[in-house]
């Protein structure tokens, strides 16, 4: 058996939808950040290639080897949605942000992607770095949710029922009999 590590980059502070804007994280937490780090394993550490979570990542990083960033751990693309408020975007297309949270899968931002392109996105590059060794993933809410959501082996809308607060925990366990959550946000 072996572990995924999936870590919340720190907060950003936006007020809307943040997707692959650079955004920077906020770290002046050290003492949570020091909590966190000291509780992870000896394993590779990856990151999306934005600024938060490479950041997040350097900072809890320590002596673990660090692998190259990975922009398909990017957050999802929201499109013309990035960076509004959902009361903003539900003003102009109330069906449209409606369908997107109420039955997601399909229904994609308008210049954005969809949950299940997202998921596929993730999963494609979660299978290719994990390669049966514990690794220390620093994402994205979305990225994390797509991983839970594997695990659960539940639907997109269940899934969106967990919290990810920033620098928070999600850990998974992997091997020949599936895909096993231990725990879900846990704060350090």
């Amino acid at each position: 058996m072996s572990g995924l590590w999936l870590i919340r980059h720190g907060p950003t502070h936006a007020k809307g939808m943040c997707g692959w804007s650079d955004l920077p994280a906020d770290l002046t937490d050290e003492a949570a950040l020091a909590r966190l780090a000291a509780g992870l394993p000896e394993a590779r550490v990856v990151s999306s290639d934005l600024d938060r979570a490479v950041r997040t990542a350097d900072a809890l990083a320590g002596g673990r080897p660090r692998l190259p960033h990975a922009p398909e751990l990017r957050e999802m693309h929201f499109g013309d949605w990035e960076l509004r408020r959902h009361d903003e975007i539900e003003a102009e297309t109330p069906e449209l942000i409606r369908a997107f949270w109420d039955t997601p899968g399909d229904v994609a931002p308008p210049g954005g992607e969809s949950w299940n392109a997202l998921r596929m996105r993730c999963d494609a590059a979660i299978d290719r770095l994990h390669e049966g060794a514990d690794l220390i993933v620093v994402a994205h809410f979305g990225v994390i949710l797509t991983q839970l959501q594997r695990a659960l082996n539940c639907s997109a809308r269940e899934v969106f029922a967990h919290r990810i607060e920033p620098l928070s925990l999600t850990r998974i366990e992997t091997g020949p009999t599936g895909w096993r959550l231990l725990e879900v946000n846990a704060l350090p």
